[in-house]
Order: structure tokens, then C-alpha cells, then sequence
């Protein structure tokens, strides 16, 4: 199984459409979890065209979206569970990451999506798997924009960033 991840798509202040290279690779993924901070419902609709779509809601997030989403939850693909969430809660002041396995550490999972810092994270930490996408339109100091891809087989994930140079 293919997985698209994104995170931290703030449209449509950002950018007014999705990135061609983004568009590209999800038209060939099975499913694309987004991870908060879409800002726009709209963009559901935009993903939904290139594969069905699961997700949370960020900080930046309105009510209909943290009503259709929410803001945790764990989902199992493949025989793999993967907690999202977008990072911003407060469990700690160890970084997005540190939040993010604090926010699963009563919970069974293989890996931990997350977003919110916008800065692209692979990593794992006593056997799980920690992933954020970075951001596709909103890379802020980061030298290019980012997605990933997760590939799930066999009950097991491995992911990758994809990275560029244009949010076009």
C-alpha cells in the first residue's frame, strides 16, 4: 500500500492550488492522510480527486474541520497503527516531535505521523516510527518545500520525503 502524507498546507493564504509535484506523486498513492493545518475545507475536495483522504486538524483550523476530523486519532492500514496528530498540543516543550510520541506513549503504535513545524522529520525512536512531511506551500526555513510517502507491506512502514524547489 501507498501513502501520501502532508501536513501544513495552509491554503489558500499559502498558495491558491495544490503543487504540480505533490499532485504528481499522490494521483499514484491508494490513500493521503493530511495532518493539519489545511485551513481551507476545501482542499479535501483537492486531494479527494487524486485518492481518498483521512486526516486531523491543526492549530489553524476552524471548527468544521476539527468537527469533521478532529485532533487525534490512531487509524490501522495494512496491519500497521499509525497515530496522527498535528504536534501543536502542548503535552511538553520538547518539540513537535517529543509531543507527538508523548500524545501516543499510553497508546500501541508502529508509527506517529505529525506536522505542524513544518520542518521534515524521519526518524525512529524505540521501535516507532516518527514522520513529518514538512510543508508543501509553507517551507519557512527550510531549504526546499516537502511531502512524504509511506509504504506499507507486510505490517511494515517505511516512509521518504519528497522534496522541491517550487510550490507551483
Amino acid at each position: 500500500m501507498k501513502v501520501g502524507v502532508v501536513s501544513d498546507t495552509h491554503m489558500t493564504r499559502m498558495a491558491k492550488a495544490l503543487p504540480q509535484a505533490l499532485t504528481a506523486e499522490f494521483s499514484n498513492v491508494d490513500l493521503i492522510l493530511h495532518l493539519g493545518d489545511w485551513v481551507a475545507l476545501e482542499i479535501y475536495d483537492w486531494l479527494a480527486e487524486l485518492a481518498p483522504v483521512e486526516g486531523i486538524a491543526g492549530n489553524n483550523d476552524g471548527p468544521e474541520i476539527i468537527a469533521r476530523f478532529g485532533e487525534r486519532k490512531i487509524i490501522t492500514l495494512e496491519g500497521v497503527r499509525i497515530g496522527m496528530i498535528h504536534g501543536h498540543t502542548p503535552y511538553s516543550r520538547k518539540g513537535t516531535d517529543g509531543n507527538a510520541l508523548l500524545a501516543f506513549a499510553e497508546e500501541e503504535v508502529d508509527c506517529i505521523l505529525f506536522g505542524h513545524s513544518h520542518e521534515p522529520l524521519l526518524r525512529r525512536e524505540n521501535g516507532i516510527l516518527l514522520f513529518n512531511p514538512g510543508s508543501p506551500t509553507d517551507k519557512r526555513r527550510e531549504k526546499q518545500y516537502s511531502f512524504g510517502l509511506l509504504d506499507i507491506e507486510d505490517g511494515k512502514v517505511d516512509a521518504r520525503h519528497i522534496f522541491y524547489d517550487s510550490k507551483e
